[in-house]
């Protein structure tokens, strides 16, 4: 399977049997699959989509945003849950590009892709336990 390295953006392949045992980067040495989220912004977001082959869910946020903040511990709760699906957070005031070439109109919004293209959106905090079932209902 291929993995983009959160911290270099490099691609790995990782063996499908080998997923479990925290691999780590080829050229950084950081965890691949970190089971927490992982930020990225407008020059690393398309390159970890386009190269990550698992799927991966895109929380868009900002700071100033209520429920934004008020979600981001679910979305990490959620994350340690569901180790098979990476999970990223962009703040939609720093990555203003990849926001605007994502149609982002209102936060927070998801947004689940699957081998780098779009497959569900979803406006509204969410609780752990919904953010699950959202990811898990998605054939």
């Amino acid at each position: 399977m291929l993995v983009v390295c959160p911290q270099c953006l490099t691609k790995n392949r990782v063996p499908d049997d080998r997923l479990g045992e925290q691999p780590t980067c080829g050229r950084c040495q950081s965890v691949l699959l970190p089971t927490s989220p992982v930020a990225l912004g407008d020059q690393g977001l398309m390159r970890y989509l386009q190269g990550t082959e698992q799927r991966v869910v895109v929380d868009f946020w900002a700071e100033w945003c209520g429920p934004c903040k008020a979600m981001a511990p679910q979305f990490a709760q959620a994350a340690g849950q569901l180790p098979q699906v990476r999970f990223v957070k962009v703040n939609t005031e720093q990555a203003q590009q990849i926001s605007a070439q994502f149609g982002i109109r209102s936060i927070p919004t998801m947004i689940l892709f699957e081998n780098g293209k779009e497959i569900a959106r979803q406006a509204g905090a969410m609780q752990a336990s919904q953010i699950i079932s959202w990811v898990k209902s998605i054939g």
